[in-house]
């Protein structure tokens, strides 16, 4: 088993998670998180610190492409290894269904 992060990360991308990771498995993207299914130790620290409810298990139903998603773009884009300040949308966006469609970001984050 593995986390992933989901849809509802994106445009609200909060951190909170990343400081409790203890394998520094998240990657950075311009607008969201993602986990890298490989190197994630299925501790789930980080599913609880999520305000997003973003953060799932593989096991859960139609998982499987968000295992693919997140192990695409966590080869993409900078590891995070400390927490930031969620994006300015977060509490606009949080929850909002089909966020991938129409607000997802493939650029990775920039650099502090």
């Amino acid at each position: 088993m593995t986390f992933v992060v989901t849809d509802n990360c994106i445009a609200c991308k909060y951190t909170d998670c990343v400081s409790v990771c203890p394998v520094d498995c998240f990657y950075e993207g311009e607008n969201m998180l993602v986990i890298h299914p490989d190197e994630c130790i299925d501790c789930g620290v980080c599913e609880p610190e999520c305000p997003a409810d973003a953060i799932r298990a593989d096991t859960e139903p139609d998982m499987e492409k968000w295992i693919d998603f997140n192990r695409k773009y966590s080869e993409l884009w900078p590891v995070i290894v400390e927490a930031k300040e969620p994006l300015p949308s977060a509490e606009d966006l949080d929850g909002t269904p089909g966020k991938l469609d129409t607000h997802f970001s493939e650029k990775p984050a920039e650099a502090a």
